[in-house]
């Protein structure tokens, strides 16, 4: 291959060329980030997190393939990835992962120990995670809790401390990566039923669209619980009732659970995301 090719090859990898993952990931950490400071964060730990977020979601994204490669030749979204293809060797892979993953730890060794600390667990839940769909029945609650690490690390960055709200934030977090993991799962379901991996979409089985509605309700719930712990205000709680209109919408979307409209369902929730952050911005700014 031409240089220009392995990169390509390595953006793909790392889907640097899809960044909806990255967004999904960012999007937590910094209403962590804005809520632990009460307002704009440090610069610094702002930077580092944002650089951090696209290293890690890269990296983990380089070792899901790794964990897949002799299953994403089975599956129709995904066998002409660089690794299922072979493009891109196995052991590749694991070097990309690892490097990546050594750049994030060294990005934020100027912050304060427990920031490091916390980074252990948030590492290995990243690098564990693509394994869980041999034995879990609910690998999406696990990458729940791997994608809301960066809110503890937010608060031990901003603060010094982690304290029970951030953790309250966590498990919110949590049931929305179910909700949306779980909509991305039903893209795959008729590929995943015939290779017998385990994903939330067939352990929901019939109640899978049922379950992502609960899942959202669920997280809306606990952030406006959040939001009466923190004494937010209006711009806080009407961005929720915007994103309670947009979970309407992506019912409409999975409800038939056609494929295509999943997968539209699951972008959309970056739209979430942002609605959740700007209201946390403008509340802070009122």
């Amino acid at each position: 291959m031409t240089l220009s090719e392995r990169l390509s090859a390595y953006a793909q990898l790392t889907r640097l060329n899809k960044p909806i993952g990255i967004l999904l990931l960012l999007w937590p950490t910094l209403w962590g980030l804005w809520l632990a400071a009460d307002g704009m964060p440090d610069p610094m730990i702002l930077v580092i997190f944002i650089l951090g977020t696209i290293l890690m979601r890269s990296a983990g994204c380089a070792m899901n393939d790794f964990a897949d490669r002799r299953i994403d030749p089975h599956v129709s979204r995904t066998r002409n990835r660089p690794l299922a293809a072979g493009i891109i060797s196995p052991r590749e892979a694991v070097f990309v992962a690892a490097g990546l993953s050594i750049c994030a730890f060294l990005l934020i060794l100027p912050l304060n120990w427990l920031t490091i600390q916390l980074s252990v667990p948030a590492l290995f839940l990243a690098a564990s995670y693509p394994f869980t769909k041999r034995f879990f029945a609910m690998p999406q609650a696990y990458l729940g809790i791997a994608f809301s690490f960066g809110i503890p690390m937010a608060f031990a960055a901003q603060t010094g401390n982690v304290p029970p709200i951030a953790w309250l934030l966590v498990l919110a977090n949590l049931f929305w990566v179910i909700a949306y993991d779980t909509e991305y799962a039903l893209v795959d379901l008729a590929d995943d039923l015939k290779i017998d991996i385990k994903t939330s979409a067939i352990t929901f089985g019939q109640f899978n669209v049922m379950a992502v509605m609960l899942c959202h309700l669920i997280f809306l719930s606990l952030l406006a619980y959040a939001g009466m712990l923190l004494q937010r205000g209006i711009w806080f709680y009407g961005a929720l009732l915007i994103v309670l209109g947009l979970v309407m919408i992506q019912y409409r979307m999975i409800r038939d659970r056609d494929p295509a409209l999943c997968f539209q369902a699951f972008l959309h929730n970056n739209r979430v995301g942002a609605v959740i952050f700007a209201g946390i911005l403008l509340d802070t700014l009122a």
